[in-house]
């Protein structure tokens, strides 16, 4: 199974993303959802990681070619319509993530991971607060960062593909510190953007029916003291500050004993 895909031009697809084993956990809404990775990483230079590589570059040129749009007039005939919201965004954001997850591949969900969370930073002030869509793809980034940091699962503590040996695949220095700016940012961000009026979410429920779904009363403005979110405001990022605080502290992005950064 790890090693079935869909070839494209251009692409590389699992043939499914798997669906969360029901339990209280994925039902609950601080779990990330993220799916289960392959058993191994993509061979270094190897054609699907090639495909991999290629697959998810097109997919982020796509959404950044999105957000460029919605500042734009549209044209006549054209394919590629501009986001109307944040929540349309994150969606596919939300996607591209998963397909990296699923790759089980360091080399490449670091990188493409913190250009995912440096774009959140830009497409938030622009689109008035989704916070249902939002803190689902913010949970998907701070599971995936915190599980990288330390080399296994931050939930299960499965180790992770790539780090058998340990945690020498993972960050560099120059990426928790990059992270580590991008979290900060990202924290404070949230809070300023979930005072605006919010926008009309449509979520679906267990069974799969779209339901619109009000985040946040159009009364009001975000209240720290009021609002069903104020939590989740608080918990963004929280198991990466975690990490971060732990492995920069140790000034060490592998094992100890192994060398220090």
């Amino acid at each position: 199974m790890d090693e079935t895909v869909i070839q494209e031009p251009g692409g590389f697809l699992p043939q499914s993303l798997p669906s969360p084993a029901p339990s209280n956990a994925s039902q609950s809404s601080t779990a990330s959802n993220l799916p289960h990775p392959r058993s191994h990483p993509l061979r270094a230079g190897s054609a699907k990681e090639e495909a991999a590589r290629r697959y998810v570059e097109r997919r982020l040129l796509h959404i950044s070619r999105r957000y460029t749009k919605k500042f734009q007039p549209p044209e006549q005939g054209e394919e590629v319509h501009g986001y109307e919201s944040m929540t349309e965004a994150a969606k596919d954001l939300g996607e591209v993530i998963d397909v990296l997850w699923l790759s089980g591949t360091p080399s490449l969900q670091i990188p493409y991971l913190l250009n995912i969370a440096l774009a959140v930073t830009t497409y938030l002030p622009s689109f008035p607060p989704a916070p249902v869509s939002t803190f689902k793809l913010l949970r998907k980034l701070d599971h995936a960062f915190a599980s990288l940091l330390k080399g296994e699962d931050s939930e299960t503590g499965e180790i992770l593909p790539g780090f058998e040996a340990g945690k020498r695949g993972g960050m560099t220095r120059t990426d928790m510190v990059r992270c580590k700016s991008l979290v900060e940012a990202t924290r404070v961000l949230i809070v300023e953007v979930m005072s605006k009026e919010p926008e009309t979410e449509r979520d679906a429920d267990e069974s799969g029916i779209d339901m619109d779904a009000m985040s946040v009363d159009r009364e009001t403005t975000w209240d720290a003291d009021e609002d069903p979110h104020d939590m989740d405001v608080a918990r963004v990022y929280e198991a990466t500050i975690t990490q971060l605080g732990t492995v920069l502290e140790n000034k060490t992005s592998y094992d100890a004993g192994s060398g220090s950064s």
